[in-house]
């Protein structure tokens, strides 16, 4: 079953702040990610994550680390 987070929600899993995380999304600003999971639309102006989404970006991000510090070493 899928799961929505919320912006709530989703600040304290990834430990970001709301401007950061719309930074991510933002394709104008230094911070925008391509890689980082969309909101989907649950309402008019309500906006959530899927939970699985989220996880599997945390996921690439610590592989992604693992792997530049395995080259550095």
């Amino acid at each position: 079953m899928l799961r929505i987070l919320r912006m709530r929600q989703l600040r304290e899993r990834l430990g970001l702040s709301t401007s950061t995380i719309y930074d991510r999304l933002n394709p104008m600003s230094p911070r925008y990610d391509c890689s980082f999971p969309r909101p989907i639309k649950l309402g008019a102006s309500a906006v959530g994550w899927i939970e699985e989404d989220v996880c599997r970006w945390i996921e690439s991000r610590i592989a992604e680390s693992r792997n530049v510090y395995s080259v550095n070493s």
